[in-house]
Protein backbone atom coordinates (compact mmCIF):
# COMPACT_ATOMS: atom_id res chain seq x y z
CA UNK A 1 0.00 0.00 0.00
CA UNK A 2 2.82 2.41 0.86
CA UNK A 3 4.42 1.69 -2.51
CA UNK A 4 1.24 2.82 -4.29
CA UNK A 5 1.26 6.10 -2.37
CA UNK A 6 4.93 6.64 -3.17
CA UNK A 7 4.36 5.99 -6.87
CA UNK A 8 1.33 8.29 -6.88
CA UNK A 9 3.30 11.04 -5.13
CA UNK A 10 6.21 10.63 -7.56
CA UNK A 11 3.80 10.83 -10.51
CA UNK A 12 2.12 13.96 -9.16
CA UNK A 13 5.43 15.70 -8.51
CA UNK A 14 6.68 14.85 -11.97
CA UNK A 15 3.44 15.99 -13.58
CA UNK A 16 3.45 19.26 -11.63
CA UNK A 17 7.07 20.06 -12.52
CA UNK A 18 6.40 19.46 -16.22
CA UNK A 19 3.37 21.75 -16.32
CA UNK A 20 4.34 24.48 -13.91
CA UNK A 21 4.97 28.02 -15.06
CA UNK A 22 8.27 29.70 -14.18
CA UNK A 23 8.27 31.02 -10.64
CA UNK A 24 8.44 34.78 -10.22
CA UNK A 25 10.72 35.69 -7.34
CA UNK A 26 9.94 39.00 -5.70
CA UNK A 27 12.60 40.77 -3.68
CA UNK A 28 12.36 43.92 -1.59
CA UNK A 29 13.86 47.22 -2.66
CA UNK A 30 16.83 46.90 -0.30
CA UNK A 31 17.93 43.59 -1.80
CA UNK A 32 17.34 45.03 -5.29
CA UNK A 33 19.50 48.02 -4.41
CA UNK A 34 22.34 45.76 -3.19
CA UNK A 35 22.22 43.51 -6.26
CA UNK A 36 22.28 46.44 -8.67
CA UNK A 37 24.88 48.46 -6.73
CA UNK A 38 27.20 45.43 -6.63
CA UNK A 39 27.03 45.25 -10.42
CA UNK A 40 25.53 41.76 -10.35
CA UNK A 41 22.21 42.86 -11.86
CA UNK A 42 20.86 45.56 -14.18
CA UNK A 43 17.64 47.43 -13.52
CA UNK A 44 14.83 47.13 -16.07
CA UNK A 45 12.11 49.74 -15.52
CA UNK A 46 8.91 48.68 -17.29
CA UNK A 47 6.96 51.89 -16.67
CA UNK A 48 6.07 54.30 -19.45
CA UNK A 49 8.76 56.62 -20.78
CA UNK A 50 6.92 59.56 -19.22
CA UNK A 51 6.96 57.92 -15.78
CA UNK A 52 10.64 57.05 -16.21
CA UNK A 53 11.57 60.63 -17.10
CA UNK A 54 9.74 62.01 -14.04
CA UNK A 55 11.97 59.86 -11.82
CA UNK A 56 13.58 56.45 -11.70
CA UNK A 57 16.06 54.45 -9.63
CA UNK A 58 19.45 56.11 -9.93
CA UNK A 59 21.68 53.73 -11.89
CA UNK A 60 23.68 54.75 -14.93
CA UNK A 61 22.71 51.69 -16.92
CA UNK A 62 19.03 51.53 -15.94
CA UNK A 63 16.93 50.37 -18.87
CA UNK A 64 13.43 51.57 -19.72
CA UNK A 65 11.22 49.31 -21.82
CA UNK A 66 7.53 50.00 -21.19
CA UNK A 67 5.38 46.94 -20.60
CA UNK A 68 2.28 49.06 -21.25
CA UNK A 69 1.49 52.35 -22.95
CA UNK A 70 -1.01 55.02 -21.91
CA UNK A 71 -3.51 55.74 -24.69
CA UNK A 72 -6.79 57.64 -24.96
CA UNK A 73 -8.54 54.29 -24.52
CA UNK A 74 -6.51 53.47 -21.39
CA UNK A 75 -3.44 51.33 -20.91
CA UNK A 76 -2.53 48.82 -23.60
CA UNK A 77 0.16 46.17 -23.55
CA UNK A 78 3.33 46.90 -25.52
CA UNK A 79 3.15 44.20 -28.20
CA UNK A 80 6.89 44.62 -28.87
CA UNK A 81 7.97 44.39 -25.22
CA UNK A 82 9.86 41.11 -25.50
CA UNK A 83 11.57 42.04 -28.76
CA UNK A 84 12.64 45.39 -27.30
CA UNK A 85 14.10 43.73 -24.21
CA UNK A 86 15.87 41.13 -26.37
CA UNK A 87 17.47 43.96 -28.38
CA UNK A 88 19.07 45.23 -25.14
CA UNK A 89 19.61 42.07 -23.09
CA UNK A 90 20.57 38.43 -23.42
CA UNK A 91 18.56 35.66 -21.81
CA UNK A 92 21.47 34.99 -19.44
CA UNK A 93 21.61 38.60 -18.20
CA UNK A 94 20.75 39.23 -14.56
CA UNK A 95 17.82 41.66 -14.30
CA UNK A 96 15.81 43.29 -11.54
CA UNK A 97 12.46 44.28 -13.03
CA UNK A 98 10.56 47.19 -11.52
CA UNK A 99 7.59 49.45 -12.18
CA UNK A 100 5.59 52.01 -10.21
CA UNK A 101 4.13 49.76 -7.52
CA UNK A 102 5.14 46.20 -8.38
CA UNK A 103 2.20 45.06 -10.51
CA UNK A 104 3.33 45.61 -14.11
CA UNK A 105 6.74 44.23 -13.22
CA UNK A 106 5.16 40.91 -12.20
CA UNK A 107 3.54 40.61 -15.63
CA UNK A 108 6.75 41.68 -17.37
CA UNK A 109 8.83 39.24 -15.30
CA UNK A 110 6.48 36.44 -16.26
CA UNK A 111 6.86 37.27 -19.97
CA UNK A 112 10.65 37.26 -19.63
CA UNK A 113 10.75 33.99 -17.69
CA UNK A 114 8.44 32.29 -20.18
CA UNK A 115 10.73 33.50 -22.98
CA UNK A 116 13.68 31.73 -21.35
CA UNK A 117 15.32 34.45 -19.27
CA UNK A 118 16.98 32.71 -16.36
CA UNK A 119 17.95 35.38 -13.83
CA UNK A 120 14.96 37.62 -13.16
CA UNK A 121 13.88 39.24 -9.91
CA UNK A 122 10.71 41.28 -9.52
CA UNK A 123 11.19 44.35 -7.29
CA UNK A 124 8.30 44.37 -4.85
CA UNK A 125 6.75 47.75 -4.10
CA UNK A 126 8.27 49.30 -7.21
CA UNK A 127 9.44 52.87 -7.57
CA UNK A 128 6.98 54.07 -4.91
CA UNK A 129 8.65 51.88 -2.26
CA UNK A 130 12.07 52.99 -3.54
CA UNK A 131 11.16 56.66 -3.02
CA UNK A 132 9.46 56.02 0.35
CA UNK A 133 12.72 54.51 1.60
CA UNK A 134 14.79 57.51 0.46
CA UNK A 135 16.87 55.51 -1.98
CA UNK A 136 18.61 57.49 -4.76
CA UNK A 137 16.50 58.66 -7.69
CA UNK A 138 17.29 60.37 -10.96
CA UNK A 139 15.09 62.71 -12.95
CA UNK A 140 15.55 63.28 -16.66
CA UNK A 141 14.89 66.78 -17.87
CA UNK A 142 13.98 67.15 -21.51
CA UNK A 143 16.49 69.08 -23.55
CA UNK A 144 15.11 72.35 -24.82
CA UNK A 145 16.21 73.44 -28.24
CA UNK A 146 16.34 77.11 -29.13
Amino acid sequence: MNMIYLLLLLFLLTFKSCNSEPEIITIDIHKANRLIRNGDYRYLDVRTSEEFMKGHVDFDDALNVPYMFDTHQGRVKNSNFLEQVLSLCKKDDHLVVGCQSGVRSVYASNVLLEAGFKHIYNMGGGYLAWVENDLPVAVLTPKMEL
